[in-house]
């Protein structure tokens, strides 16, 4: 890098690179090629170099092999190494000066930001599961609410900062590296609560602020089970290169390894726009449709879903041409296309609403997913439509406007839209959160008056979804929506008001046309990654409740299980515990705790790091602790520990 520092990376490419050049596509980020993301590399990247590519797996600063700390998330200085590498590669005599980049989450961001940096010799990008708004819709703030996965992502994080480099590969400086990331890594959660509103901070990076800075052609991935699926209309709307999305059932992983099903061959499509955009053959306008989306078709709720089954549907841009909103009225009870009497209704939820929501982020693993509605149901004011006398497929954002007042001045409501079947079963199709001091905008919060009546507007998240004749459309509103946010500083009342409550469906009537897209690839079997497994991997999700204390407890856990990369020789393991608890009656009673487990071994090397994380709040402030201990063959050699209490800003 420009400034000496060194990053590492693994590349592969045709064997006649040397004397017959090819474009370079590049993947960039921190989370460590050789052991922890090679079976994912290995299922994408030879593929395309065996398509005349060089593919560039690049280590982050401060993580795997590279040199350097890393400190935060998106920093101006990951985009320069970026832009640094990018002309280190087209300078190479196995590149012909083009170069692509791609990713899926972090790696998806980035592509984002290094296109809008413009380097001479990007070519286009691909992102995947990722987002142009890094205050709106990442792991941090979610409509001005402070989302719990900021805690459970900084825990997982700092988990991941801990790792060593590998001896094999830096040699005898491994351990210098090692300590100055332990020492200089730091702990991030408290960095994103320090910004509770829409400031610079999180403008930086959002490549949302100005989408004219990217003049590359850009490929948006998103699944409708992910968590960053909204981004890709989004970037759709407001980019103006050449560009295209692809949004299947997915979770948060690419296309060809993602559930639930079906996948796709997802690298045969990243082919095809590598050769139009960085090789100049193939795809000419009007071959493929700029947009293509999965049609979900109804099904029962389950936790996980191996397939969801629906079809292919297509449109020439964003918003959907043929979409025909349909507006249904909130009366008590119903959703109704009549304006009804004018009335109030009130509610304020259990704190422990939400629990069955399942993960922020799902990736695809059992319990990932919503479960059966009913279960949240009695603790949120709820209204149905007649049994559907015809089929109904939704296409984009639900939005609700909603005349509401509270009896405090922060208050948050959750609105869950839900297909329920005829024996009531129940499956969240899409959600939205809204804290009601943001409802003119996140830069400027503003305290409800107590008693006040205000309009807002709450629009949920993206979804393609269809209604069978004979269910039911639901909407449930609740005033708490725990581990998935954190609660409001105070319990408090909300009371909606008739007549100009309003839900707005983005009806989509079936194109023919539809039925004549061309099939995509199918998904491809995995290459298998040579790995001993020495203990299985387990995960779960479990709650209790105390009925003397009142407390329900969430604890999730995500254990790799302990196995050995047999190529290099290399064993490794990572267990996340995470806790979540709170009291129905109690919003300061939230308690989130994170307790990680990283290990390596190689003959007599062997190290370990041991994490832990917590949470709570008053009405007036928020609270974190942090610890990380590092040993070397069971020997302590690096401790620290963090306490910091943080004001609440109208969150």
């Amino acid at each position: 890098m420009r400034d000496g520092c060194r990053l590492a990376a693994k590349i592969w490419m045709p064997a006649d690179a040397e004397t017959s050049p090819v474009p370079a596509v590049v993947e960039y980020i921190p989370y460590r090629r050789r052991d922890f993301t090679a079976r994912r590399d290995a299922s994408m990247h030879p593929f395309v170099a065996r398509h005349g590519y060089a593919c560039v797996r690049i280590d982050l600063r401060g993580s795997g092999d590279s040199g350097g700390v890393l400190t935060d998330e998106y920093l101006p200085l990951e985009q320069d190494d970026a832009v640094d590498a990018i002309a280190w590669i087209a300078a190479q005599p196995w590149c012909t000066g083009r170069v692509g980049m791609i990713g899926q989450s972090w790696g998806g961001f980035n592509a984002l930001q290094v296109a809008a940096r413009r380097p001479p010799a990007l070519g286009a990008i691909i992102t995947s599961c990722s987002t142009d708004d890094r205050y709106a819709d990442d792991v941090h703030y979610m409509g001005g609410c402070l989302l719990v996965e900021n805690f459970s992502w900084g825990t997982t994080i700092l988990a991941l900062n801990s790792r060593p480099p590998d001896p094999d590969v830096v040699g005898e400086q491994w351990r210098g590296l090692w300590l100055e990331r332990l020492r200089g890594s730091g702990l991030w959660m408290d960095t994103w609560l320090e910004h509770q509103r829409r400031d610079t901070y999180w403008r930086q990076g959002s490549v949302c602020e100005d989408y004219g800075a990217i003049r590359c052609p850009v490929y948006a991935v998103g699944g409708w089970a992910d968590a960053y699926t909204n981004a890709v209309p989004r970037l759709m709307q407001g980019l103006s290169v050449p560009r295209k999305a692809l949004i299947g059932p997915w979770a948060h992983r690419y296309p060809h390894m993602a559930a639930p099903g079906p996948a796709v061959g997802f690298p045969h499509l990243a082919v095809e726009w590598w050769d139009r955009w960085l090789k100049g053959r193939g795809a000419r306008d009007g071959d493929e449709p700029a947009v293509r989306a999965w049609m979900q078709d109804s099904v029962p709720p389950a936790t996980g879903y191996r397939e969801r089954p629906g079809r292919w549907v297509a449109d020439s841009g964003w918003p959907p041409a043929r979409i025909q909103p349909r507006r249904l009225h909130l009366a008590p009870g119903c959703l109704q296309t009549a304006a009804p009497a004018k009335t109030g209704m009130t509610i304020r939820s259990p704190e422990t609403v939400g629990l069955y929501a399942g993960q922020w982020c799902p990736y695809g693993s059992g319990g990932d997913l919503p479960s059966d509605q009913r279960l949240e149901n009695d603790g949120a004011l709820r209204f149905e439509t007649a049994p559907l006398d015809e089929r109904i497929e939704i296409l984009g954002a639900p939005a609700l406007t909603l005349d509401v007042a509270a009896d405090r001045p922060v208050a948050i409501v959750a609105a869950r839209l839900m297909d329920i079947a005829p024996d009531g079963a129940a499956t969240r199709v899409t959600y939205g959160i809204l804290n009601l001091t943001h409802r003119d905008g996140d830069e400027q919060p503003e305290p409800l008056v107590p008693g006040r009546r205000v309009r807002v507007r709450l629009a949920l998240n993206d979804i393609a979804q269809a209604f069978p004749p004979g269910h039911r459309i639901g909407l449930a509103l609740s005033t708490a929506y725990w581990p998935t946010v954190w609660p409001a500083p105070e319990p408090f009342t909300l009371t909606v008001f008739t007549g100009a409550s309003v839900l707005e469906l983005p009806v989509r009537p079936p194109d023919p046309a539809d039925a004549r897209l061309p099939p995509l690839p199918n998904a491809a079997p995995v290459p298998a990654l040579a790995v001993t497994v020495l203990e299985p991997p387990k995960s779960g999700r479990s709650i209790t409740h105390d009925i003397v204390e009142g407390t329900v407890t969430l604890e999730v856990l995500r254990d790799t299980g302990l196995y050995r990369v047999d190529g290099i020789d290399l064993t490794t393991q990572m267990a996340v515990t995470m806790r979540y608890s709170i009291r129905p009656d109690d919003p300061t009673s939230a308690r989130a705790e994170g307790s990680a487990i990283v290990r390596f071994r190689r003959g007599a090397w062997n190290v370990e790091t041991q994490t832990a994380t917590l949470m709570t709040s008053t009405a007036r402030e928020f609270r974190i602790e942090g610890a990380l201990e590092a040993f070397e063959d069971s020997r302590s050699v690096f401790a620290t520990r963090w306490s910091r209490a943080i004001p609440r800003d109208l969150v």
